[in-house]
């Protein structure tokens, strides 16, 4: 299996591909189960406080209102459209799922809907202005928390570091662009925009690249020489 692309430093830009039963065998699973679950659960806390906030749904959101709005489909019937379609272009990226790819779908918008329940509704603008801010940060560290555990990821996210695989792009570009790119879509298709979008879009990327370099959790296939040398 090749290395991964890096940096002119030599970091790597995403960790190594694995397959789902190389991310079964490999190391730390207990500290890494750990991670996923908490990573999964907090990633749809923070969709809930930005959704609650009401300054503007995530780009991915956008789209799918703009489709539902155009199909005639529901908004969970596009949202679940378009995680299969992003599945299919996993293929030519050559994106693995694994165990969070099938966690993703079951534990983000079942954690979103709790939180929702239990999080009072903002009734300033600066407790609107709180719960943006606070989510915008929790999305990109628990995302990049969950991710950072390695087993695999859901569709959106495969598709950000199965392309940046691809380019060898940094991962913020590669995220922005894609984040840019679904806004316009959706904001062309009917989708409603709002500063918040926009912020996330530009602000999402440059985060969980930062937030990986701390959360990404390091293994022997890694280091293919030391693996061998065991």
């Amino acid at each position: 299996m090749s290395a991964p692309p890096t940096t002119s430093t030599g970091q790597p830009l995403v960790a190594r591909r694995m397959s789902a039963s190389e991310q079964l065998r490999a190391e730390k699973k207990p500290r890494r189960l750990i991670q996923l679950l908490i990573g999964l659960t907090g990633y749809g806390t923070a969709l809930a406080l930005l959704v609650g906030s009401e300054l503007g749904a995530s780009s991915w959101n956008v789209l799918a209102e703009g489709i539902a709005h155009r199909s005639g489909l529901t908004f969970g019937m596009a949202t679940n459209l378009i995680a299969l379609v992003v599945l299919v272009f996993w293929i030519p990226l050559r994106e693995l799922p694994g165990l969070g790819t099938v966690l993703n779908v079951v534990l983000v918008g079942a954690a979103a809907d709790v939180a929702a329940h239990l999080i009072p509704a903002p009734a300033t603008l600066v407790e609107q202005l709180t719960h943006y801010s606070l989510g915008l940060v929790m999305f990109a560290f628990f995302d990049a928390l969950y991710l950072g555990a390695r087993f695999g990821s859901g569709p959106r996210d495969g598709l950000m570091t199965g392309a940046t695989r691809v380019t060898g792009q940094p991962l913020w570009k590669v995220r922005t662009s894609i984040e840019v790119l679904v806004v316009a879509i959706g904001w062309v298709l009917g989708g409603t925009v709002g500063a918040g979008t926009l912020i996330l879009a530009l602000a999402a990327g440059p985060l969980v690249q930062a937030f990986l370099r701390h959360t990404t959790v390091p293994l022997r296939i890694d280091n293919p020489a030391a693996s061998t040398a065991h």
